[in-house]
């Protein structure tokens, strides 16, 4: 059985892109090979736009399905 990526990561990190990233806040995470590949992670930012930026900002939360479901749609 394929584990389930996680789909939000909380920043843990906005040096250099305080308008875009707020520490503390859960962003929502798209799936990026080749962005992962280079140690980066694909991220919905701020403006609701997705953008990559280095992963080690970021720290991946699984969370249960019902929170998820209710935080991806709020982020849509």
């Amino acid at each position: 059985m394929k584990k389930k990526t996680s789909q939000f990561a909380i920043c843990l990190n906005n040096e250099g892109y305080e308008a875009s990233l707020e520490v503390g806040k859960v962003y929502r995470a798209i799936p990026d090979r080749a962005a992962a590949a280079h140690g980066y992670i694909r991220m919905v930012d701020e403006s609701g736009e997705d953008y990559a930026f280095a992963a080690d900002r970021f720290y991946k939360v699984e969370l249960p399905p019902p929170v998820e479901a209710t935080l991806a749609a709020a982020l849509h």
